[in-house]
């Protein structure tokens, strides 16, 4: 299925059902009186967030949605019935806002979450309503009110709890098939991630988490060189960047260190406080080094990058140093969240 995280749709609230002029006419009954209805409200438009959607796609093809028109009223007092609402299901953590004013109407990050983007239309008024003891036979009445119509902007952001951060052929995409179940493409060539990935990483049979793989940043990128630009903001949702670096100096191409400073310039550029949130250092690929050059060559970009976080040398091929990593991921998250719990109280 295509990855689709933008899209425009349309929508139209229902119009109300106006309101009736009507008499009552029985034989027996001369002074029958008024008896028109109230029409109907018209249909609202909801978003309703659904955890088992995971792209914006089918929004390129349907564009409009449009709820029920409220049914006019009628005699013998009859009010019209109002008109059904249109529920319309979108991926978690989609971002809504109106496409011509720029306003965020909604974010929906849980599952069955709900947001209104369109009120339906009030419903007019019946001759019954203006009766009085000096207007007996009222011939008057009111039309429904026109429903809301608006043009949207959806914008999907993934929820994952970590991201991955570095440039093309980081390793980024063998460390998610390492840790998880989700198998992205892993060649030789940059560029080989298209879109995000997500997987969960099950720490045991308990505990897991979510870790979201993007295309790789390159030099240019907050000015929009590259594909990994257009996937930053996927990672605003995340509590923890992991920032993966290929320790190996390959001809033609970046060191190690001015590599790390090119994404970390990309991200202090792009802002909206993806540079504020807690980021690790994985050097990657210390299988491609001799075992006894691996602490000398991994001390020195450190200390070049001034790095004073956490830092772990790993082998996203041969696995090494992903246990460890994984369970101090797992304890950050948890004692993130105890946090937040404890806040709340």
């Amino acid at each position: 299925m295509k990855f689709v995280d933008e899209a425009e749709i349309r929508v139209e609230a229902g119009d109300g059902g106006n309101g009736c002029v009507g008499f009552r006419r029985e034989k027996y009954i001369p002074f029958g009186g008024p008896d028109g209805g109230d029409g109907g409200d018209g249909g609202s438009v909801y978003l309703v967030a659904c955890s088992n959607l995971n792209t914006l796609v089918d929004f390129r093809y349907h564009g409009v949605y449009r709820a029920e028109r409220g049914q006019n009223g009628s005699g013998n007092n009859c009010t019209g019935r109002a008109g059904q609402d249109c529920r319309v299901q979108i991926p978690t953590g989609t971002q809504i806002s109106d496409a011509e004013t720029g306003e965020i109407l909604g974010d929906l990050t849980e599952e069955g979450q709900t947001l209104m983007v369109a009120h339906g239309g009030w419903h007019g008024l019946g001759n019954t309503r203006f009766k009085s003891s000096t207007n007996r036979a009222p011939r008057q009445s009111t039309p429904g009110k026109p429903g809301e119509k608006r043009q949207l902007h959806l914008e999907l952001k993934v929820i994952a709890d970590v991201g991955l951060l570095g440039l093309p052929n980081a390793g980024k995409s063998s460390l998610i098939r390492a840790v998880s179940a989700a198998r992205p493409k892993v060649a030789d060539y940059p560029f080989t991630t298209l879109h995000p990935n997500l997987g969960v990483v099950r720490v045991d049979d308990q505990r897991s988490f979510v870790m979201a793989d993007i295309p790789g940043l390159i030099e240019g990128a907050a000015e929009g060189a590259g594909l990994g630009i257009q996937f930053l903001k996927h990672l605003s949702r995340t509590s923890l960047l992991l920032h993966v670096v290929d320790v190996i100096h390959h001809e033609g191409e970046d060191s190690p260190v001015d590599s790390a400073r090119k994404v970390i310039e990309e991200l202090r550029k792009w802002g909206e406080g993806l540079e504020e949130k807690p980021r690790w250092l994985a050097l990657n690929k210390i299988d491609s080094l001799p075992p006894d050059e691996v602490d000398a060559h991994c001390d020195t970009i450190v200390k070049a990058l001034d790095w004073t976080g956490p830092i772990f040398r790993i082998s996203a091929l041969d696995r090494t140093g992903l246990r460890s990593l994984t369970f101090r991921i797992m304890e950050l998250l948890e004692h993130q969240r105890d946090k937040e719990d404890a806040e709340q109280e």
